[in-house]
């Protein structure tokens, strides 16, 4: 493929939950919209020093896989096989889950059902769908990751031609105060989050027609449209919707189209965002497996999820997720799963943009893509990315050390494994 059809898949896997969800919990203690727009700015720029990043490890590697193969040959199989561990319990199974929760809290408004039962019915559906019919699935996310773009440039139009009555508008000083604050740091976790997918054509290297050059462009031109449209699309969301009406909140777009079109108009645009969200759904329940029936013929202690149907389709490991992201969504709120999962996400992105220092060190000989400003903007990805934790241990600990269980559970799992291949 070109580097515009790659380009389109890291939007597709960018625009999700995030966007329609996040800025209610950020206001609950960043409000400055200077401060708000600037998380989104930062969080954009942070995703394109990423993706140059893994354009070098990407192009200098050649092999499709993403983490679970840079993190592997860059540093051992341990730390690859964590990113492959992280991809298996967290990287789509939580994802599914907050977007499951959000379709809850949007739909919610509309069919007056209960939340929690909406969200796991919504998995469950997907799930079956994806048990039987390729086809299906596959016809549906092409339409749907177009839809995604459409829908949120409407929003964004309709929003800056509409006059704001009383909004969350605010530009004062007070975001010189708000920067320096722990809650921006919690703030920007939400953000970094809302950017997840920005690498997604580096799992498909090996699709990717002439990758040195073809690779950074998708990265880097995905990367910047989707910036574009978030920072746009909070902007829109402050401009209608008043700061107590916003603060808290998880279904940002409810209160901005009941605002903008009153009730019986809000309805349409729920319905709108609920089959936003059911596309991303079903995009991380179509390649989550993949990833999971990869891992399972790695390593001997995944070897159950391999069983397929007649269809050639890897049944067990889509249950397998869809069981994961129900116990998310009937454990934790919303918040909590996705301070946890921003957590080790964050950690295994920052672990493979260093990789580059590795990288450079080892100075392979064939030519390569590489990335520009280095040392600073890798070091500054990671810094970012350190401060983050920080802030998060202290201001967070209890989503914090969940996180740091994950990653322990899953060291275990691997010397089980270990022991396992070992015996036979």
């Amino acid at each position: 493929m070109g580097w515009k059809v790659a380009a389109a898949l890291v939007v597709a896997n960018m625009i999700g939950t995030g966007v329609f969800t996040s800025l209610g919990f950020q206001l609950q203690d960043v409000t400055n919209t200077w401060s708000i727009l600037f998380l989104w700015t930062l969080g954009g720029f942070m995703a394109i020093i990423g993706a140059f990043c893994y354009a070098e490890i990407g192009s200098a590697i050649n092999k499709s896989g993403g983490e679970y193969i840079f993190l592997s040959k860059l540093f051992n199989p341990l730390v690859g096989y964590l990113s492959g561990w992280i991809s298996l319990t967290v990287g789509f199974a939580a994802p599914v889950a907050l977007a499951a929760m959000a379709l809850g809290a949007y739909l919610g408004n509309v069919l007056q059902v209960n939340n929690t039962l909406l969200a796991v019915s919504v998995i469950v559906l997907i799930s079956f769908i994806h048990s039987f019919s390729l086809n299906v699935s596959s016809k549906f996310q092409s339409y749907a990751s177009w839809f995604k773009v459409l829908l949120i440039l409407i929003l964004i139009l309709i929003g800056l031609y509409y006059p704001q009555s009383d909004s969350a508008l605010n530009f004062t000083n007070s975001w010189t105060m708000e920067i320096v604050s722990p809650s921006f740091a919690i703030a920007f976790v939400y953000v970094t989050y809302s950017y997840t997918g920005w690498n997604a054509a580096s799992y498909i290297i090996e699709e990717i027609d002439k990758p040195r050059i073809n690779l950074p462009k998708a990265l880097l031109r995905g990367t910047l449209l989707v910036t574009f449209l978030y920072v746009f699309m909070q902007f829109v969301f402050l401009k209608h919707g008043t700061l107590p009406d916003l603060k808290g909140q998880l279904d940002i777009g409810h209160v901005y189209a009941t605002n903008l079109f009153g009730s019986q108009g809000s309805k349409t645009i729920n319905i709108l965002i609920s089959f936003f969200l059911i596309s991303s759904i079903s995009a991380m329940t179509w390649v989550g497996p993949r990833v999971s029936l990869a891992m399972s013929k790695d390593f001997k202690i995944w070897q159950f999820l391999q069983r397929k149907n007649k269809n050639n389709l890897p049944v067990t490991a889509v249950w397998f997720q869809a069981l994961l992201s129900i116990s998310y969504v009937i454990t934790g709120t919303f918040e909590s799963v996705l301070l946890y999962c921003g957590f080790i996400l964050q950690l295994n992105a920052a672990l493979t943009v260093s990789g580059v220092f590795v990288l450079r060190k080892r100075k392979p000989a064939t030519p390569f893509f590489k990335a520009p400003l280095y040392p600073l903007l890798p070091l500054f990805f990671c810094l970012l990315s350190i401060w983050i934790f920080v802030y998060l241990i202290i201001d967070r600990p209890v989503e914090s050390m969940i996180g740091l269980l994950i990653l322990a559970i899953g060291v275990l799992t691997y010397f089980i494994n270990k022991k396992i291949s070992n015996s036979s």
